[in-house]
């Protein structure tokens, strides 16, 4: 058997979105994958904690559906900043690939900051994707085809 390849994936509003959650579940079906989830803690209104107890419910979400589909999963809670979180993250070493995830270009403040295209820069010769999701979680009692 292979290697895990090891993902790091940086997602925060849509760290449990079925579209993200369903790509690496396919990713994972062409390779073993190994994937840490990490999510900068970023304020929001209805988090009292700055952002890290929304942060760490998504991952939570993830951390479920992405064990159901046979994939090895750790999740952190990083800086505000994504891009302090990401090469905070980096640093630590050891990933092959880099998944960003981000919300519609319409909404999303990382677009808007070119995030993607910050990450990619940040880290030559890695594969970087960008996947766009919605803030829609893959809950509600689903769960991928194993098999």
């Amino acid at each position: 058997m292979h290697a895990a390849t090891h993902v790091l994936v940086l997602a925060n509003r849509t760290a449990d979105s079925l579209e993200l959650l369903e790509r690496l579940v396919a990713r994972h079906g062409l390779s073993p994958i190994a994937v840490t989830m990490l999510a900068p803690a970023v304020w929001e209104v209805q988090d009292p904690h700055g952002g890290v107890e929304s942060a760490c419910r998504r991952l939570r979400v993830a951390r479920r559906y992405l064990h159901a589909g046979g994939i090895e999963v750790a999740c952190i809670t990083g800086d505000p900043d994504p891009m302090i979180a990401f090469e905070t993250e980096w640093r630590r070493g050891g990933y092959d690939e880099v998944i960003v995830s981000t919300l519609p270009s319409h909404v999303s403040k990382w677009l808007r900051i070119d995030l993607p295209r910050r990450i990619k820069n940040a880290a030559p010769g890695v594969p970087v994707t960008h996947v766009t999701a919605h803030a829609q979680p893959a809950g509600g009692g689903l769960t991928p085809a194993v098999g």
